[in-house]
């Protein structure tokens, strides 16, 4: 059951794959990107033109010019400033308009990912994508488009003017710098390793301490927080170690370059006085010569700091195109419905599994399980941790796909089914009774209108799961925001969840063990719900209650990944020995402190 695809020409990336850079900064922006270049080239011409005023400045002093030079120089020295000052801005401005866009992007493409691949990436690389991967994009774009170019553009001004002034001593330049600029080549090739293996150790390191937080409660009960403590700071001093080897080859840059300077600085003052003496050039000349020299580090430098913010935005780059390149979940065929979907309602079950088989890389979950789920009533899957339960909720809401065999939705396989409308059909409540940081009144109309759901409905469905008097007392009722301080026990955000879920009008209502952290009397208004629901629903539980089972109107029993017996209490009693091994086993607790409650007439 592929997934279909987008074909694309051949050599050409998808457009929603590939990242890049420039093109996603000058996006609706050329005029900006071409008035920042005009006032960046207004810059540069005036740094260039000042040693050369200064000269002519030197050249002028027994003349009646000085006042004009002066002059001259100090509009030259302005205009350099705040033409310079306005292009940084302008640029910076756009980028963090870019950046803004691209954490929206990585966002939205993350949420819209299948989930073995959110999975895969882990949470804390996720999050390193918004907050590292971005800052050194926003360094590259600071470096790039602007003050690289200019940078290059006055060291090769200026070495020409140098040239025009004195070819020789120009060559005395170039040989001094030649040397620098070698060990420099050496030092950037270095880099790109180093900082690929820095932002993988942080990523890491970001991923490990999420996982620390999230169980923090844990990891105090066990009094263990000196133990992750050491653990997360050895991480920490590994990403250290890292940086600490690429900050090594940083620091090589500057005082390579300054020595180049101070080498040519030694060159051209010998150099250039021994050709004054000769008459071969004038004092003005020298005096901007070596002005021109002295300015040279500047660029040179910007350049060298350039080239790092480039070599790390472009591992940040690769990163968000790794990203951008991980499939988002196909829509399925939007085309007519299989004949079989046309009676769904009165013919076809809820859910069909035929001869289904699903591993998660080589550890295989599901080993040909086969079984089926009325479309209206209770039905209860019971079987040992790990047989394959949680797994068959996912391949249902094609969170996966199954490797083999067919998992069909109201007599229509799950790769046929629009993925909205798949979803739009089920109502589903994880293990962990999960909720987002929002609000009381988000977390109920959770993928609705919360305008198209009145404040009395949702304050009776919390009433009907017993949360209305509790969520009554929060600061600001409905719209409590469950964050920080103010959060739930696990008992309110189970029964929350359920709550949500009874909020749908889904046709296939999916728990996951939902009365796991309830107490006997809000158990039995669950069961109460469940009762209603299913008179026009299918509900599927995930039960590890023997009172819910026995309340079922169907069971399906799962063994290390088949489902091995599939009906009603009694019957699975006397032909499901795996059944009955978990019943007599006590595999399935006991409600209501620990009784086992018994139809009539059913054995025990």
């Amino acid at each position: 059951m592929a997934d279909r695809t987008t074909t694309h020409k051949a050599g050409a990336p998808a457009p929603d794959r590939d990242f890049r850079i420039m093109r996603e900064l000058a996006a609706d922006r050329g005029g900006q990107l071409a008035l920042i270049a005009l006032m960046a080239l207004l810059s540069t011409a005036s740094t260039l033109a000042l040693p050369w005023a200064v000269g002519k400045l030197i050249a002028s002093l027994d003349e009646n010019g000085l006042s004009a030079y002066t002059w001259l120089l100090v509009g030259l020295g302005l205009g350099s400033a705040l033409a310079g000052a306005g292009a940084t801005f302008l640029l910076s401005r756009l980028g963090q308009q870019m950046i803004c866009r691209l954490r929206v992007r990585t966002m939205r493409h993350t949420l819209g990912m299948r989930v073995p691949d959110i999975r895969q990436e882990g949470s804390g690389n996720l999050v390193a994508r918004i907050t590292a991967d971005t800052a050194r994009v926003k360094k590259l774009i600071d470096a790039g488009p602007v003050q690289l170019p200019m940078a290059a553009l006055t060291t090769v001004g200026t070495l020409v003017i140098m040239g025009f002034i004195d070819w020789m001593l120009l060559l005395v330049t170039l040989g001094a710098f030649l040397v620098a600029a070698a060990l420099i080549f050496a030092v950037v090739k270095g880099l790109r390793h180093s900082y690929v293996a820095v932002q993988e150790a942080t990523s890491g390191l970001a991923q490990r301490y999420i996982a620390a937080t999230d169980a923090v409660k844990v990891i105090k009960a066990y009094r263990a927080e000196r133990q992750v403590g050491d653990d997360l700071a050895e991480h920490a001093e590994g990403v250290a170690r890292r940086e600490i080897a690429a900050a090594r080859m940083e620091a090589l840059m500057m005082p390579t370059i300054t020595l180049g300077q101070q080498i040519a600085l030694v060159a051209v003052i010998t150099g250039g006085g021994a050709r004054m003496l000769d008459g071969r050039l004038s004092l003005a000349d020298f005096v901007a010569f070596l002005l021109y020299l002295l300015q040279l580090t500047g660029p040179l430098m910007m350049i060298a700091s350039s080239v790092t913010a480039l070599k790390m935005g472009v591992v940040a780059r690769e990163r968000f195109t790794s990203l951008f390149a991980k499939d988002r979940e196909q829509d399925g065929d939007a085309g007519p419905a299989p004949q079989a979907d046309e009676h769904a309602g009165s013919a076809a079950p809820a859910v069909r599994f035929d001869q289904v088989h699903f591993s998660y890389g080589a550890n295989p979950v599901l080993r040909g399980a086969d079984f089926h789920v009325p479309a209206r009533g209770l039905t209860a899957m019971v079987g040992l941790s790990g047989s394959g339960k949680t797994t068959s909720l996912e391949l249902m809401q094609r969170f996966a796909t199954a490797d083999s065999g067919s998992v069909e939705i109201f007599g229509r396989d799950t790769s046929q089914w629009p993925l909205s409308e798949l979803r739009g059909r089920m109502a589903y409540v994880d293990q962990s009774s999960t909720l987002v940081q929002d609000t009381i009144r988000a977390n109920l109309t959770l993928g609705r209108d919360p305008s198209a759901v009145s404040d009395e409905e949702l304050l009776r469905v919390l009433d009907r799961v017993g949360l209305a008097t509790e969520l009554g007392r929060t600061p600001q009722g409905l719209d409590t925001v469950l964050a920080g301080n103010v959060d739930l026990s696990g008992g309110q955000r189970q029964r929350l969840a359920i709550a949500r879920a009874m909020l749908t009008d889904a046709d296939l209502v999916l728990l996951d063990e939902p009365s796991s952290q309830l107490d006997s009397i809000n158990e039995q208004k669950l069961r109460d719900l469940v009762d209603e629901l299913s008179r026009e629903r299918a509900l599927l539980v995930v039960a590890h209650r023997i009172s819910t089972v026995q309340h079922a109107d169907h069971v399906i029993v799962f063994e290390a990944g088949r489902t091995v017996g599939e009906g009603d209490h009694a019957t699975l009693m006397h032909e499901c020995p795996a059944y009955a091994q978990l019943v007599h086993g006590q595999m399935l607790t006991a409600g209501d402190g620990g009784r086992t409650t018994v139809k009539a007439g059913m054995p025990a």
